[in-house]
């Protein structure tokens, strides 16, 4: 018997390698962009969610250092001790603005947001209903809540109903959470069948638009604009570090929810503010998305260039279905998904394995920038066709090739 009650952490590790799980990080030595230095080798890249190629704009970068000379390099503290600066409550305003809320509150993260949201808003007396596909941010800040937590299958609006219609009245409060962009999917949510059942059974529903900020939408305010359900009531969680190249989280909604949330959210409260360089180079990226809609043009047509290739040069490639600047193919295993990803890596594409427990089947996943050149799209479909040479353990169907999608997550 092993007395060491450290020695759990090595068979721990052996167990995740073993089930081809384990991960490292990958240094990249360059600026952010279409292309990167990545440990030492120059490869196109398609594993950010810089979708506007905002994270390496020069806009944003004076703006943090002129920010650093102003207010240093730090907050100090929480807003309500001592970390509130006036670059606070001028992004607050900004987001409110293109988001149309009354109000909105930054956080040092969207994974703190949505922890500190939930946790404020539902407690042990109150019921969620959590798409089963939900980030990891969203089940944790559920479970965190104390409230009882039903997963409903993913957009499935039909047993989210008949749930609702089940088990709302048990319950003081009931919370719909949902993504609004799957991230590791690339499709939507139901937005207006969720808000009508939010509305319907007196439930509250947080949409969480962090890959959806700055991207969807006729302004790039999100799936809410997209859908066409700007003014309805929800609260809507998003994120600085995606689409506006820059750091932190948000949520927006109604004045009276923001009072709220500023005097019970944990992890705004007692979570440092964020720095005024991130702050400055959010409040530029909102600037330039509203301003500049060309970017998001450009976006759009990198992503159905991408799409129309995949459809000419390879046909047996079957995509999950999606409605977003993230593409991807599904492979038999997560061995298989490792031997795709080093042969991208190694010609030149940057497009990442995903495996469990992140997703429960392995698959590379795509993300497409505005700033992608036609001929960095080209080269991808390329080397996805080359794959093909592979032996990938796929299962094959007469007419599929190797590369074959299977049931989606």
């Amino acid at each position: 018997m092993n007395n060491n009650p450290y020695a759990w952490i090595n068979e721990s590790l052996a167990t995740i390698h073993r089930a081809d799980w384990y991960r490292c990080v990958q240094t990249i030595h360059s600026r952010p962009g279409a292309t990167v230095v990545l440990s030492g080798q120059e490869v196109i890249n398609f594993a950010s969610n810089d979708y506007l190629g905002l994270a390496g704009d020069e806009r944003l970068q004076i703006a943090a250092i002129t920010a650093i000379q102003q207010f240093g390099t730090g907050s100090t503290g929480s807003r309500l001790l001592s970390g509130h600066r006036e670059i606070h409550k001028e992004l607050e305003q900004a987001i409110a603005s293109t988001k149309q809320t009354q109000d909105a509150l930054v956080f040092s993260s969207g994974y703190l947001a949505n922890l500190g949201t939930i946790a404020a808003i539902v407690g042990k007396r109150d019921l969620i209903l959590s798409d089963e596909y939900n980030h990891s941010s969203l089940k944790k800040g559920a479970i965190l809540s104390g409230a009882t937590v039903m997963e409903y299958p993913h957009g499935g609006t039909a047993v989210l109903q008949e749930k609702l219609r089940e088990h709302r009245k048990n319950f003081r409060r009931c919370l719909i959470i949902t993504d609004s962009v799957f991230s590791m999917d690339g499709d939507l949510c139901p937005l207006p069948q969720l808000l009508d059942l939010a509305e319907e059974f007196r439930s509250m529903l947080l949409l969480d638009e962090a890959h959806a900020t700055g991207v969807m939408g006729k302004t790039g305010a999100g799936c809410v604009e997209h859908f066409g359900c700007t003014g309805r009531e929800l609260i809507q969680i998003g994120t600085l570090s995606k689409a506006l190249g820059s750091l932190g989280g948000y949520v927006a909604g109604s004045s009276s929810l923001i009072d709220f949330l500023r005097n019970r959210a944990p992890s705004w409260i007692y979570t440092t503010a964020l720095s005024p360089a991130d702050t400055a180079a959010a409040i530029a990226a909102m600037k330039i998305v509203r301003e500049e809609p060309e970017r998001r043009s450009q976006l759009w047509q990198n992503v159905n260039y991408l799409k129309q290739l995949i459809t000419e040069n390879l046909p047996n490639l079957k995509l999950f279905p999606t409605e977003s600047p993230i593409l991807c193919f599904q492979l038999s295993s997560a061995a298989a998904a490792l031997t795709a990803g080093k042969h991208l890596r190694e010609s030149g594409i940057f497009a990442p394995a995903i495996r469990p427990p992140t997703v429960s089947t392995s698959r590379i996943r795509i993300s497409v920038m505005a700033t992608h050149e036609l001929g960095h799209i080209q080269k991808l479909v390329e080397v996805i066709k080359s794959m093909e040479e592979l032996d990938l353990d796929t299962p094959r169907s007469k007419d599929a090739g190797i590369l074959h999608s299977q049931t989606r997550r």
